[in-house]
């Protein structure tokens, strides 16, 4: 018998924890399985999101992961300064990748987190790159997710145009909408609903109007890159990464890591294991094409070496 006054409960899926930059800043993580016997034992898997992008990303994946029959695992996904639901920083200049890998570190330490699988999308490559040289012990494991040390300048261009002059979304299936016709040529692979659900992971409803779930200032960064000049490379830290467990995941279509990239990765890490994922572009959605099940085994093989 079903009481009609009592309003059903949804199922918890993850904690929303907050904690305190060095600067004082308020930050924020999704922690799944955090209290979940099953998962302990296990490395936890933290995921590092792209430039303008949140913990939303990884819901999906992050649910099939800690919930996973054989194998659960913990996964901490951040929201960097002025993404998500942390705070937004008064001074841009500290929107920087390094900044940002100093939150993480903070944010392990907050949660108890000493070793963990790190995946980090795009910027949070990177992040994951400065980690490697600023604090290498933290990452047992990782997994690049369309990145690498070498960004496309190409690529970075399309961001940046399409940062600019994205339009205003009317409603849900109208920002559906919008993503498709922007980016249907590096995502053939996608439906109609993977569209709708790819807004929900960037839009957010603020005064009745669906708007990028980000502070503007963040785009202040982009103005001063030149696209004309090379843009730095990170070798010494991606062979740094190399001597770890390493997984790149590139989208078939993507522009910010080539092919030419991944190949020289390769040469440079010859245990590097590489995947390329069909009808994908910049940055493949982790939940989709076989990903988790291919995540699955590379994690599973890691613990499995940690044992030996």
């Amino acid at each position: 018998m079903t009481n009609n006054n009592i309003e059903a409960l949804k199922p918890v899926t993850h904690e929303d924890v907050f904690f305190s930059a060095s600067d004082g800043l308020r930050l924020h993580v999704a922690d799944y399985g955090r209290h979940e016997p099953a998962t302990r034992g296990r490395l936890p898997l933290v995921c590092l999101p792209g430039l303008t992008r949140n913990t939303r990303d990884f819901h999906d994946l992050a649910l099939l992961i800690s919930r996973h029959a054989k194998t659960p695992r913990r996964v901490v996904s951040f929201d960097y300064r002025g993404r998500g639901q942390s705070g937004w920083d008064k001074d841009p200049s500290r929107y920087s990748i390094v900044v940002e890998a100093e939150d993480v570190i903070n944010g392990m330490a907050a949660l108890g987190l000493e070793h963990a699988i790190f995946l980090g999308t795009s910027r949070g490559g990177l992040i994951m790159h400065v980690l490697a040289a600023m604090r290498p012990g933290l990452m047992a494991a990782g997994v690049l997710n369309d990145i690498g040390p070498v960004i496309d300048g190409a690529g970075l261009a399309q961001i940046k145009a399409y940062l600019s002059r994205t339009p205003k979304p009317k409603d849900w299936a109208d920002a559906g909408r919008i993503l498709a016709e922007a980016h249907h040529k590096s995502f053939p692979a996608l439906g109609e609903n993977d569209w709708v659900d790819f807004a929900r992971a960037i839009y957010v409803e603020k005064g009745g109007k669906l708007v990028p779930d980000y502070d503007p200032a963040l785009l202040e960064g982009l103005k001063g890159v030149d696209l004309n000049t090379p843009l730095p490379t990170l070798w010494p830290q991606f062979e740094a990464l190399g001597t770890m467990p390493l997984m790149v995941l590139r989208g078939q279509h993507s522009t910010l890591l080539s092919a030419a990239t991944l190949t020289e990765m390769k040469s440079r890490v010859p245990s590097l294991e590489t995947v390329t994922v069909e009808g994908h572009g910049h940055a493949p959605i982790l939940h989709l094409a076989g990903i988790p099940e291919i995540l699955t085994s590379f994690f599973a093989t890691v613990d499995k070496s940690r044992r030996h």
